[in-house]
């Protein structure tokens, strides 16, 4: 096996004044000559690390992704007495309260991670939206306690979003100050890959329960299964990230801090030096929240609102969708290894503005196959941009404020844009009457963003890749 020459981070801080150099990150591979049991060690760890990075984006998009396909249950059981729609709106609703909680969970999680380390946060994080989703399993419904349901069943989403608020950027920084540098988008998007599963696993077992019982015995206790299964495979998570280790990046960036005896602010100097940064990964990340959540979070409800199949129909073509989502991410990011990451975001821009309205259309066609064939051009847009977006939003960061940087940055794209995604495509179907109303949200929405990335100065931040123009913008 080579070493990799990844002594290092080419990720650089805003330029100082007076034209000094800018200074340099450093990663996580040591200098010097490495022996070959050095080299199998740190190959062995490093795929720990891919391993519990990608466990715990399972498990936190399991327990967040449940919600979504759950919803048609979730919205007779807590939200009864209305009309349809409007239950659903309401179900949406609570769906949308966890993503407005996420950047204070991603701030108060992102500054624990960028002064203490990445692996208790972690710890923490994947804990507490296991017992939180798990709740949701065991909470009575309306029928049962009145109005105090759907106020218990709000207080869950929102523990929920502020653990997944440190979860969701925690693992990937995580994974990514391990990586090799030339194969960051790789095992980045490996690790998002693993965000697609959830759909799978969690819409197959509704299915089977579904199936295997009566209508009456799975709204009175069948739905709850999948939720009550989250503790369980969080604490098999916390185990698997019990045998990692910090990256040596952190390592030497805590070593120098304590070394120089600078008082580290995480909060402050993530909004003092990186602002810009911050803005144009909420832009960038809102784009594949929205794509990612009408995906996972409302195309279960929506094939069978507004395309008028089956529960077990929509299930079905849902999970297929994503297992092709998993499939393709990481081929995406090996992609945007080889040709960068603002080519990939361009195109992959380009791609949703003109496929969406197509592939929603196919999507509310009424037939099986059509509407797993919307999915899977969609998938196929999104993926084409998560190419460059999911290392982009990390990659852009230095070591030192990376946590607090990206969580903060990352988790405010997914509430305005993730979060409401469910709800407005709702809102959208009923305020027009037409079915594939939410993919032209979806394409004007890319439309704007290829023109931001086209016209301003994103940078580019692969290190192989940036020109010392783009990179001074960093």
């Amino acid at each position: 096996m080579t070493q990799q020459s990844d002594t290092v981070d080419s990720t650089v801080a805003p330029q100082p004044q007076g034209g000094a150099a800018p200074p340099t990150d450093p990663v996580n591979l040591p200098t010097g000559p490495v022996s070959v049991a050095e080299r199998r060690t740190l190959t062995r760890d490093r795929r720990r690390v891919l391993l519990a990075g990608s466990v715990g984006q399972f498990i936190e998009f399991y327990d967040f992704t449940l919600y979504g396909l759950s919803a048609l249950t979730l919205s007779a059981l807590f939200f009864p007495g209305v009309s349809p729609t409007l239950a659903l709106l309401s179900t949406f609703a609570a769906f949308g309260v966890a993503f407005f909680v996420r950047p204070l969970g991603g701030l108060f999680f992102g500054a624990l991670g960028d002064r203490y380390g990445r692996r208790p946060v972690l710890y923490v994080t994947l804990l507490t939206i296991g017992i939180a989703t798990t709740a949701i399993g065991l909470l009575p419904t309306y029928a049962q306690i009145g109005v105090a349901a759907p106020v218990l069943l709000v207080l869950c989403r929102l523990l929920q979003g502020f653990s997944a608020g440190g979860e969701s950027v925690g693992a990937p920084a995580f994974v990514f100050e391990h990586a090799p540098n030339h194969r960051r988008g790789f095992w980045l998007n490996i690790t998002l890959a693993a965000t697609a599963l959830p759909s799978v696993v969690g819409g197959t077992l509704i299915l089977v329960l579904s199936q295997s019982m009566s209508a009456e015995s799975f709204e009175a206790w069948g739905w709850r299964i999948p939720f009550i299964i989250a503790l369980p495979l969080s604490l098999f998570g916390l185990w698997i990230r019990s045998h990692t280790e910090e990256s040596d990046a952190f390592k030497q960036v805590q070593q120098k801090q304590l070394a120089q005896k600078k008082e580290h602010t995480p909060i402050r100097d993530a909004f003092r030096e990186n602002w810009l940064q911050m803005l144009q990964v909420i832009m960038v990340m809102g784009l594949t929240a929205m794509g990612f959540y009408f995906l996972s979070g409302y195309f279960v409800a929506y094939v069978q609102t507004a395309g008028d199949l089956s529960r077990e129909a929509s299930l079905l073509a849902n999970a297929a969708a994503m297992l092709l989502y998993a499939l393709v991410l990481p081929v995406a990011g090996l992609l945007g290894d080889r040709f960068g990451r603002k080519p990939m975001l361009i195109v992959g821009a380009a791609a949703i503005a003109v496929l969406a309205v197509p592939a929603f259309l196919l999507v509310t066609s009424g037939s099986f196959p059509l509407a797993m064939l919307g999915q899977f051009v969609f998938v196929l847009a999104v993926c084409t941009y998560g190419g460059g977006c999911y290392t982009f939003f990390v990659e852009i960061f230095t070591t030192r404020t990376r946590f607090t940087s990206a969580a903060v940055s990352y988790n405010v794209g997914y509430a305005i844009f993730g979060g409401t995604a469910p709800f407005i495509g709702t809102w959208l179907v009923e305020a027009t009457g037409f079915g594939a109303s939410p993919g032209v949200y979806m394409a004007i929405a890319a439309a704007v963003v290829f023109l931001v990335l086209v016209f301003t100065n994103i940078p580019e931040t692969h290190p192989l890749k940036r020109t010392r123009t783009s990179g001074a913008a960093l």
